[in-house]
């Protein structure tokens, strides 16, 4: 005897129910768990460089460079250009877990923000004089190891804050160290490199979590507050420089300002792409790439 027609439609119904029950579950359980180390190591990883090994990611940041001296009114300097080209590589270790190693280069330019074109001499407000611009080209700059066991020995957790679909990080890095430019005594006389960069790191917490985007967009805040770049040439007076820029991750190489496009093409080839996943060189900052480019300037006493 056949079943009624509506004991049909019901048993239909609720097979239909329990399928998106369980496609649901699925797709819940397919998502990255933030609230576990492992989930938390992989999600930094997603926002730096996406799930892929080897696979070039680009970041891309406009802003402008300003002017701090005691006793005067903060003056614009120059507009800046920047650009990471970075990937990730996974490494292992026996006791911390499963994580990842980043590799990049980077470029910062600095801008005329009257004409759009890279500067080549600069006047300098204070002394009058026109000084030569030397475009900052670091390579590599690549980050330690992350795991989800930390170096201290405890679980790696998610850093970020949470608000509805949004997430957001902020990154406060402070430097100080010796100068590369300086002597021998700089821990009696000074001299030392004092910096201190910050970012911040945006993006949706269902792009970040979802296994099936390799690698997400986020989007990116940075302001750095550092000493006088070198070829500024201002013999040690007070003040310091600081660099306020945005911008985010690039979904392809052909996203670039046609600035760095054409510059990359004609001056900095090998930064289309990023260093070796197994690169073990000494990262390069602005002042170690100065003092490889330019010679000494002050005169040595007889």
């Amino acid at each position: 005897m056949s079943k009624p027609l509506i004991s049909l439609t019901i048993t239909a119904i609720a097979a239909c129910c329990l399928t998106m029950s369980s496609a649901q579950a699925a797709t819940k359980a397919q998502r990255i768990d933030l609230n576990t180390p492992e989930g938390a190591t992989l999600a930094q990883r997603r926002i730096q460089c996406g799930s892929v090994d080897n696979t070039p990611t680009i970041y891309s940041f406009h802003g402008e460079a300003f002017s701090r001296v005691p006793g005067e009114r903060d003056r614009k300097l120059f507009d800046v250009e920047g650009y990471n080209v970075r990937q990730c590589v996974t490494v292992t270790d026996p006791v911390r877990g499963t994580g990842w190693r980043l590799v990049s280069r980077e470029l910062l330019f600095y801008v005329d923000p009257a004409t759009g074109e890279l500067l080549k001499e600069w006047k300098n407000p204070w002394s009058g004089q026109a000084v030569k611009v030397l475009q900052t080209a670091n390579d590599p700059v690549n980050q330690r190891p992350v795991f989800p066991i930390g170096a201290d020995g405890k679980p790696n957790t998610w850093p970020a804050t949470i608000s509805g679909d949004t997430w957001w990080n902020t990154i406060t890095v402070p430097l100080f160290y010796l100068n590369p430019l300086g002597g021998d005594y700089q821990k009696n006389v000074g001299g030392y490199y004092h910096a201190t960069e910050m970012f911040n790191f945006f993006g949706k917490v269902s792009s970040l979590t979802d296994p099936k985007i390799p690698n997400p967009p986020i989007e990116v805040g940075w302001v750095r507050m550092a000493d006088w770049l070198p070829w500024m040439e201002m013999s040690g007076r007070a003040g310091l420089i600081y660099m306020h820029a945005a911008g985010r991750k690039l979904d392809s190489y052909d996203q670039l300002p046609e600035l760095m496009k054409k510059t990359i093409e004609a001056e900095y080839p090998e930064y289309r792409t990023p260093p070796a996943g197994s690169d073990n060189r000494e990262n390069e900052t602005s002042w170690t790439y100065f003092k490889k480019k330019v010679a000494p300037t002050t005169p040595v006493k007889k």
